[in-house]
């Protein structure tokens, strides 16, 4: 595992302090790795919405991603 020093202000680092003391997270370190696991979800599923935005508007593509492929 990779350490990384980043400056935070000082909300943040209330906000972090906070989730350690009400148990959500087990320390600062995990709080911060909690909180980029959420912000990957989430960006996982923007992405997802949008494809289905684009699908349901008739800009994406459907079919067999073998036979796309090899027209692409």
């Amino acid at each position: 595992m990779t350490t990384l020093s980043v400056p935070i202000t000082g909300d943040q680092e209330k906000f972090i302090d906070d989730l350690v003391k009400s148990g959500k997270a087990a320390n600062r370190a995990h709080a911060v790795r909690y909180a980029i696991q959420r912000l990957a979800e989430e960006e996982a599923i923007t992405v997802v919405i949008m494809a289905e935005q684009e699908l349901a508007s008739g800009r994406g593509v459907k079919g067999d991603l073998k036979k796309l492929l090899k027209k692409v």
